[in-house]
């Protein structure tokens, strides 16, 4: 049988609303992650790893990071037809942007054109996890269907939060139903305790694709949406697959990270998604160099940890250290710290994640926190210390306590005193 031609299309115009004010500034997907990353780099290192290697990455909301990032970053052989390409809304259907996911490829409708593919996988771009697609597509031409659904087990307490996938009891790999986070559903046969949600990959014969999205268009009852409409579209012409992540295998993978897929979707969730990386035995272990995360190389020194001016070493213990950065005669426990971050002497941080070019003062403590690119922590100071302090401060703070400073973001109030003499009235 003559090997399918395959193109990816990867969904990367998400606001991310959620993860304000990481995201104030940029999309979803160029969001940094464990220290050296972006969001995007992890499908499309799976992509790639995969053997895929025409790609469009269809971007809208605040991209200019993230197309600088895809073009700095992702650069393929073009003589041997390889490419990733960033493909901004261009309203080649009408006078309006990009109405949902399904509306975006049907915008973009000339790049399938275009490619002429066999088949289209059709993946989004901000989870964190380790796929190989080409086994998927593989599961895919023996089912016969002309759609596929990647899903992943989650706990059952957990099927408010995701699209429930509900297979034929007497074929398991037919889907029956998907339903867009119900109160509840009934387990696995072979694991009561959980069930398959939807991972947000997808695979179609591309005639079937365009059909479904054509008749989609169409439509005044839809939200334009790939798993909200298309994938209904395919369950109810009894046309729709379900491909079991659990069966996916990876060279060089671990017992302890095989099946890692995380939502990043959340501030709480991006920030436990970190943690999963420092343990000895990590979640995610990003050391997999047989399927490696790709991402744009730094220029920066390596990292050093020195002793300050007074002697103290400079410690780090549990956690991850990019390019650049400088731990001087100050302590560093169970936190990712990004490239060029830098700590001062006498400074703690502990439980953090720290972006590009953060410095943290002498003497400051930073817990539980997320500081974004450029913030300065002056000498003295304390964030993530006192929640509410941190409030009163403007920053942001989730129910969990942990505490988010966006990208530049000034640190001028460091005491509650200050903050009440800020609010003081007038001449009292």
């Amino acid at each position: 049988m003559a090997q399918k031609k395959v193109l990816a299309v990867v969904l990367a115009g998400g606001e991310g609303k959620r993860l304000m004010p990481l995201t104030a500034d940029r999309a979803k997907p160029a969001v940094p992650f464990a220290g050296s990353y972006r969001l995007i780099d992890f499908a499309l290192s799976n992509l790639v790893n995969s053997g895929y290697r025409q790609i469009v990455v269809l971007t809208q909301y605040k991209s200019h990071s993230l197309d600088r990032h895809i073009s700095e970053t992702w650069r393929m052989a073009s003589q041997l037809g390889n490419y990733v390409a960033s493909v901004p809304a261009q309203q080649r259907r009408g006078k309006s942007w990009f109405l949902g996911s399904a509306n975006a490829i049907y915008q973009s409708l000339n790049l399938i054109h275009d490619a002429r593919p066999d088949i289209v996988v059709v993946v989004g771009a901000d989870h964190v996890y380790r796929m190989d697609f080409s086994q998927m597509v593989e599961e895919h031409i023996a089912s016969g269907a002309p759609a596929s659904v990647a899903a992943v087990r989650q706990p059952l307490a957990l099927a408010n939060q995701f699209g429930v996938i509900e297979s034929e009891p007497d074929a398991p790999t037919k889907i029956r139903a998907f339903v867009e986070k119900p109160a509840t559903t009934a387990g696995l046969a072979d694991d009561p305790d959980s069930f398959l949600a939807s991972m947000g990959n997808y695979v179609f014969n591309t005639d079937a694709l365009l059909q479904a999205l054509e008749a989609d268009a169409e439509r005044l009852d839809t939200d334009h949406d790939m798993g909200g409409d298309i994938v209904p579209y395919f369950v109810e012409r009894g046309e729709a697959a379900v491909y079991d992540f659990t069966a996916n295998t990876i060279p060089g993978s671990t017992g302890a990270d095989r099946q890692y897929w995380r939502d990043v979707g959340t501030l709480d969730s991006y920030y436990e998604a970190h943690m999963d990386l420092i343990s000895p035995l990590p979640a995610f272990n990003l050391y997999n160099l047989q399927w490696p995360i790709y991402t744009r190389q730094s220029v920066s020194p390596p990292a050093k940890l020195v002793r300050g001016m007074s002697g103290t070493a400079g410690t780090a213990h549990d956690s991850l250290l990019s390019q650049g950065v400088v731990v001087s005669g100050a302590e560093v426990t169970e936190s990712v710290l990004s490239t060029d971050v830098f700590v001062a002497e006498g400074a703690q941080v502990h439980g953090s994640v720290l972006m590009d070019n953060v410095t943290v003062g002498e003497g400051a403590v930073v817990r539980k926190a997320i500081l974004d690119k450029n913030v300065r922590v002056p000498a003295g100071a304390t964030i993530g210390v006192d929640p509410e302090l941190d409030r009163a401060r403007g920053f942001t703070v989730t129910d969990s306590g942990l505490t988010v400073l966006s990208k530049n973001e000034r640190v001028l109030l460091t005491t509650r005193t200050d903050v009440e003499s800020a609010h003081k009235p007038a001449g009292l």
